[in-house]
C-alpha cells in the first residue's frame, strides 16, 4: 500500500472529510486519515444524504472515480434508487489541456503537427472530460470533423487508481462477507476492463464502423466516419455529427419533425441494436442523438458499448414475453435465467414476491404504469432476493429505461412495450423453427453425452464434500408437498427428453450421411422433428398416466 501514499492518504481523507468514515474503515484506509480529522465532515455537506456525499466524494477524487460512480449508476439490481439517481448526476467534466500539450500528442501520434494534418483546427475545446478532450476541425476537402485527444496523464492517473481500487477490493473482500455476496472483486475487475478500453481510442473507432455496418440498409440512421489515417489509440478522428438534440422539443418542432414518429424510430434503433445484432451503445443519453430535419437520426460517443451472445438474448426476450404477459412463474425462470445468485437464495420466497408484485399491478396497463418504474421495481425486488443481473444483462435494462424515457418526453403516449413485443415474438417463432429446434437437441444431446461420461466424476466430487464438511438440508413445508410430484414430473421429462434426443441425433446422422438426402434436408429435419415431438409426446404420456396426476 506504501507504493501509493499520498493517492491513499487522498482517499481516506476525502471520505472522511464527506461524512463516509464507515466506508474508509470498511476498505481499511482508516489509518491513513490523519488524526486532525477524526470523525470531522465538510460543512457543506453536513446536511447531504448519504447518496450526496459519495457522488460529491467520488466528484472530487476524480476521473477514475467518477467513472466507477457511473458505472455503478448502471448497477439497479446492486444498489437502492437513492443511490442510482445521485450516481447518475455525476458528469465527467475537466479543466482543458494546454494546447501546447494538444499540440504535441498530435505530433507525436501522427507524425505532423495540427496545421499540417487539417485545414482548419479550432484550439478551444468543444467539450474537455476526465480521459480526453475534443476539439472541432475541417479537412483539405472541407469535411467537418472532430478530434478527440487523450489527456496526457491520463493513463498514468487512471493505472494507478485501477491498482488501488484492485488492491481495496481484495481487502474488503477478506474482512466483508457481504463483499463476497456482490464479488466486489469482480466488479472493481470489469471496471477496470471497460476503462481501459475506453483509453484506447482505437477501441472507439472500430466500435463506430462496426455500428455503420449494421445499419449501413438504414438511411434514417447516421453513423460517423473513421479517418484511420489520423487515427491512433491516443487521437481519434471522427465525421462531425451536427443536428438537433433529441431532447430540444422546441427546436424541433420548429424544424417540423414529428415527434411521435420520431420516439418510435429512435426507440426501433436501439432495440435491433440489441435483438438483431446483439451489439449495441450502451448510454444513448440525449447528447449522444441528434435529428435532423428530416427525422434522420445521428448517434455520436461510440465508448460505452454492449455486446451479448444469442443464448443471453433468447432469455432476455423470454423476460420480456414473461413481463408484457405478467405471468409470474413464467417471469421467475427467465429473471434466473439470465441473474446469477449471490449467497443462498430462497427461491420460493422469490416467485412469492414475484407474485405479490405482479398483482400489485394486474388491474394496469403497461403503458399506464412505464417500463421504468416496473422494471426499477422488479430489480429492486432482485435485489432484496440476493439476485444479481450479468453486466451485458444490467446494461440492456439501463438502456431501455433512457429509451423509454427520451420517448415519453417525445410524445407523452409512447408505449415501449408496443415496439418492445414484435421483436421478442419474432425471436420466438425464431427460436421454435423445426431447424432450430433440432439444432438445439442436436447441442443437448451432445451435452447430455458428455455429462454421462463426466457424471461419476462429479458425484465421486460431491460426496468427498459432504464427508468432509457434512451437508445440510433446509426444506419449507409447505414445498414438501409439491417437490415429490415435481421430481416425478422432472424423471419423466428427463427420460423423455434423452429418448428425444438420441431420435434427433440419429436423424441428423441419418441426413448427414447419405449426400442423396441432402437437397430435401429441410423438409427432412421438419418431419424428423415432428415424428421426434409425437414420440415423445407419447412417452411422457405414458409416464405421467403411470406415476399418476401429480
Amino acid at each position: 500500500m506504501r507504493v501509493h501514499f499520498s493517492r491513499y492518504q487522498e482517499i481516506a481523507d476525502t471520505l472522511t472529510r464527506h461524512g463516509l468514515g464507515f466506508l474508509a474503515g470498511a476498505t481499511g484506509l482508516a489509518k491513513w486519515v490523519p488524526a486532525r480529522r477524526g470523525d470531522a465532515t465538510h460543512a457543506q455537506t453536513r446536511s447531504y444524504t448519504v447518496p450526496q456525499r459519495v457522488r460529491v466524494a467520488l466528484e472530487e477524487l476524480g476521473p477514475t472515480f467518477v467513472k466507477l460512480g457511473q458505472l455503478l449508476s448502471t448497477r439497479p439490481d446492486l444498489l437502492p434508487p437513492a443511490y442510482i439517481i445521485e450516481l447518475s448526476k455525476l458528469q465527467d467534466a475537466a479543466p482543458p489541456v494546454p494546447a501546447a500539450d494538444i499540440r504535441d500528442a498530435i505530433q507525436r501520434e501522427l507524425g505532423a503537427e495540427p496545421e499540417e494534418l487539417f485545414a482548419e483546427f479550432e484550439w478551444t475545446p468543444l467539450a474537455s472530460a476526465s480521459i480526453g478532450q475534443v476539439h472541432a476541425a475541417k479537412l483539405e476537402d472541407g469535411t467537418s470533423v472532430v478530434v478527440k485527444v487523450r489527456r496526457p496523464d491520463a493513463v498514468r492517473q487512471v493505472q494507478e487508481d485501477l491498482e488501488i481500487l484492485n488492491g481495496l477490493a481484495t481487502r474488503v473482500d477478506r474482512a466483508w462477507a457481504p463483499a463476497r455476496e456482490y464479488d466486489v472483486r469482480g466488479i472493481v475487475r470489469e471496471f477496470s476492463r471497460t476503462l481501459r478500453a475506453e483509453l484506447d481510442y482505437s477501441r472507439e473507432a472500430h466500435n463506430a464502423e462496426r455500428f455503420a455496418a449494421q445499419f449501413a440498409d438504414r438511411p434514417e440512421v447516421l453513423i460517423p466516419r473513421v479517418f484511420w489515417e489520423r487515427t491512433t489509440s491516443r487521437v481519434l478522428t471522427l465525421e462531425r455529427m451536427t443536428g438537433i438534440k433529441i431532447n430540444d422539443l422546441a427546436a424541433l418542432d420548429a424544424a417540423g419533425v414529428d415527434r411521435r414518429a420520431l420516439a418510435r424510430t429512435g426507440a426501433d434503433i436501439v432495440l435491433s441494436m440489441v435483438f438483431e445484432h446483439r451489439f449495441f451503445h450502451a448510454d444513448p443519453h440525449p447528447g449522444n442523438l441528434f435529428v435532423h430535419p428530416d427525422g434522420r437520426i445521428a448517434l455520436i460517443d461510440f465508448g460505452m458499448v454492449g455486446e451479448i451472445d444469442e443464448e443471453l438474448r433468447d432469455r432476455f426476450a423470454d423476460f420480456l414475453i414473461a413481463f408484457t404477459l405478467r405471468n409470474p412463474d413464467a417471469l421467475a425462470d427467465a429473471l434466473e435465467g439470465v441473474s446469477v445468485t449471490r449467497g443462498n437464495v430462497d427461491r420460493y420466497e422469490f416467485r412469492e414476491a414475484l407474485r405479490s408484485f405482479v398483482a400489485l399491478y394486474s388491474d394496469r396497463s403497461l403503458t399506464e404504469v412505464g417500463f421504468a418504474r416496473l422494471a426499477g421495481e422488479m430489480l429492486a425486488l432482485l435485489r432484496e432476493q440476493r439476485l444479481q443481473l450479468p453486466r451485458e444483462v444490467a446494461l440492456i435494462f439501463k438502456v431501455l429505461m433512457m429509451i423509454e424515457g427520451i420517448g415519453v418526453q417525445l410524445d407523452p403516449q409512447f408505449d415501449l412495450t408496443a415496439v418492445l413485443t414484435p421483436y421478442a415474438r419474432r425471436l420466438v417463432r425464431e427460436r421454435f423453427a423445426p431447424a432450430a429446434i433440432a439444432t438445439r437437441l442436436a447441442r443437448a444431446s451432445a451435452d447430455a453425452g458428455t455429462l454421462a461420461l463426466e457424471l461419476p466424476t462429479r458425484l465421486r466430487r460431491a460426496i468427498a464434500a459432504v464427508d468432509r464438511n457434512g451437508l445440510e438440508v433446509h426444506l419449507r413445508a409447505a414445498e414438501l408437498e409439491p417437490l415429490v410430484g415435481r421430481a416425478e414430473r422432472i424423471g419423466n421429462r428427463l427420460v423423455a427428453g434423452v429418448i428425444t434426443a438420441a431420435l434427433i441425433n440419429a436423424v441428423g446422422n441419418f441426413i448427414a450421411r447419405d449426400s442423396r438426402w441432402k437437397s430435401r434436408q429441410s423438409a427432412l429435419v421438419s418431419a424428423g422433428v415432428t415424428v421426434v415431438t409425437t414420440l415423445s409426446g407419447y412417452l411422457l404420456w405414458t409416464a405421467r398416466r403411470r406415476s399418476g396426476p401429480n
